[in-house]
């Protein structure tokens, strides 16, 4: 039930995110300021989740510590 509930959002999230593009190519020129900001955000997003997942003492921490 979990699973499932994990899909649906990530369906809603994606299709949100295609109306965000649909919106700021509707938008143009001043849609780029929106393509700016998003790619912004996409790249410190994936920043946050690379240094999350090479972190080896949080893993040590969640795994040894937190118990």
């Amino acid at each position: 039930m979990e699973n499932i509930g994990y899909v649906l959002l990530g369906i809603v999230a994606v299709i949100w995110l295609v109306a965000i593009f649909v919106g700021f190519i509707a938008a143009f020129p001043f849609g780029i300021i929106g393509f700016v900001a998003l790619a912004g955000f996409t790249f410190l997003f994936a920043r946050v989740i690379k240094d999350r997942v090479e972190n080896k003492e949080d893993d040590y921490y969640s795994d040894n510590i937190d118990k």
